[in-house]
């Protein structure tokens, strides 16, 4: 299937209309299709995430920190604000709720004593298997759903869809055995 993309015209401050005088709908395009379908995959892949950390009074980003910091033992915190793209603030503010409630802990850099080694204690290490395994369930279900070349395309899309220059540094930081740089 070959999905075209056509630039947007320059909305106007009035109201369109059609011919007929109903207001015009985007057209129902395999792109368009492909993008609902992604919202729509969003939704419900969070949805079971987002019960749970309703149960804690966290939100998505607690449940981000807790991904990250588990896939990388020690992550910094300049490294773990470089993968979420969020202000320092907002960071600060999630650690200290995780460290606080026992999710998180931080050691001082052995090397650089100005950098927090963040990691999960038991209670993190709980919390991230409950919130990871409703995904993990749903993304294998696809998958076997979709056939045996599935896992291999919908790698490919998701990267694609990564910007380019930040592909190598992803590849690295979702490799089944990430290597730390220290």
């Amino acid at each position: 299937m070959k999905v075209t993309a056509t630039p947007s015209q320059k909305p106007s401050s009035k109201s369109a209309r059609t011919v007929s005088g109903e207001k015009p709908s985007l057209e129902a395009t395999p792109l368009t299709e492909a993008i609902e379908l992604l919202f729509f995959a969003y939704r419900d892949f969070i949805s079971e995430p987002d019960r749970i950390l309703v149960e804690y009074d966290f939100g998505r980003a607690h449940h981000r920190v807790v991904h990250f910091v588990g896939r990388h033992p020690g992550i910094t915190v300049a490294e773990l604000l470089n993968i979420l793209r969020i202000t320092k603030q907002s960071l600060a503010r999630v650690l200290k709720q995780l460290i606080e409630r026992g999710f998180i802990e931080q050691e001082t850099g052995k090397q650089d004593r100005r950098q927090r080694l963040l990691y999960l204690t038991k209670a993190g290490l709980e919390l991230e298997e409950r919130l990871a395994e409703p995904q993990r369930t749903r993304v294998a279900a696809a998958l076997e759903k979709a056939g045996p070349q599935a896992a291999t395309a919908w790698r490919t899309v998701l990267l694609a869809l990564v910007n380019e220059n930040d592909r190598p540094e992803v590849e690295r930081l979702i490799a089944a055995n990430p290597k730390r740089q220290d």
